[in-house]
C-alpha cells in the first residue's frame, strides 16, 4: 500500500517554497522520495530554504524567477529541459495579500494580487501543462483558500484570485484529463505562517479562528503534507478537478 504514496523517480516543482507552505510542502513531497525544485523570486531566501533541505538528505534544485512574468517563466522551463529535468509534479503555491477596505483598493494592489495568486498558476500550470500533455502524465496541485468558496472583508482581490483557482483548476481539468493529467487544489485553513502573523498576534481574531474552527487550533504548515503527498502520488490517479479543504472543519459547519 505504502507504494501508492512513493513518489520516488519524480521530480516536483514547488513555486513560493522558500517558507511557510510551499516550503513544507515541498519538504514532506521529498520526504515520500520526490527529487524538489525550490523556487522563489528571492534568491537569498532560496538559497537558505535549499541549504535547509541538503542538510536533510534531500534531492534539491533551485530556481529563482517571478511566476508572474511570461518569459521568465518560459526560460525557467527551457532550462529545466536543457538540464534533462522533467517536472512531474507541480504545486502552485505562489501568493501574497494585501488587505483593504474594497472602495479604497489600489487598482495597482488589487492586479498584484491577481497576477501573484491567479495569473501565476495560468503561466506556470500552461508550462508544466503542456510537457505533460506530451508525456501523457503529471500532477498539478493548485493552492486555493477558503476563500475559494467564501468572501471576507478586506481580502476581495484575493478571494477573487483563489475562487479563480478553483475554476482554473476544473478548466485545467476539463482539458488536460484525458492526457493521464490530475489536476486537484488544496484549500489551507487559517494556517499558521508569517503572512497571518498580523492575525495570528490580534486576541481577538485569534479567539474567532479558534471559535470558527472545529478542531479548535490554527493549523500548521505541516498539516497540509499528507493531502499534497496524496494528490502527488499514484493513489489519487483517478482523482481530478477536486478542491480539498484542510481547514480543521470549517467549512464542514454553519
Amino acid at each position: 500500500m505504502t507504494t501508492m504514496f512513493d513518489l520516488s523517480g519524480k521530480t516536483a516543482l514547488v513555486t513560493g517554497s522558500a517558507r511557510g507552505l510551499g516550503n513544507a510542502i515541498a519538504e514532506g513531497l521529498a520526504e515520500a522520495g520526490a527529487a524538489i525544485i525550490l523556487s522563489d523570486i528571492n534568491p537569498n531566501s532560496l538559497a537558505d530554504a535549499a541549504a535547509r533541505a541538503r542538510d536533510k538528505g534531500y534531492t534539491v534544485h533551485e530556481s529563482a524567477f517571478d511566476v508572474t512574468d511570461e518569459d521568465a517563466v518560459a526560460k525557467a522551463f527551457a532550462q529545466f529541459d536543457e538540464q534533462g529535468i522533467s517536472v512531474d509534479i507541480l504545486v502552485n503555491n505562489a501568493g501574497i495579500q494585501i488587505r483593504s477596505p474594497l472602495v479604497d483598493f489600489p487598482v495597482a494592489d488589487f492586479r498584484k494580487v491577481i497576477d501573484t495568486n491567479l495569473t501565476s498558476a495560468f503561466l506556470v500550470g500552461r508550462e508544466a501543462g503542456r510537457r505533460m500533455v506530451a508525456r501523457r502524465a503529471g500532477k498539478i496541485i493548485n493552492i486555493g483558500s477558503l476563500t475559494s468558496e467564501q468572501a471576507r472583508v478586506t481580502v476581495a482581490p484575493y478571494a477573487a484570485a483563489k475562487g479563480g483557482i478553483r475554476l482554473l483548476t476544473k478548466s485545467m481539468t476539463a482539458e488536460w484529463a484525458e492526457f493521464n493529467v490530475q489536476i486537484n487544489a488544496i484549500g489551507p485553513g487559517y494556517i499558521v505562517t508569517e503572512m497571518n502573523k498580523p492575525l495570528i498576534e490580534n486576541e481577538e481574531f485569534d479567539g474567532w479562528v479558534k471559535k470558527r474552527t472545529p478542531a479548535r487550533r490554527w493549523g500548521n504548515p505541516s498539516d497540509l503534507v499528507g493531502t499534497a503527498v496524496f494528490l502527488a502520488s499514484p493513489a489519487s490517479d483517478f482523482v481530478n478537478g477536486q478542491l480539498i479543504f484542510v481547514d480543521g472543519g470549517i467549512m464542514a459547519v454553519y
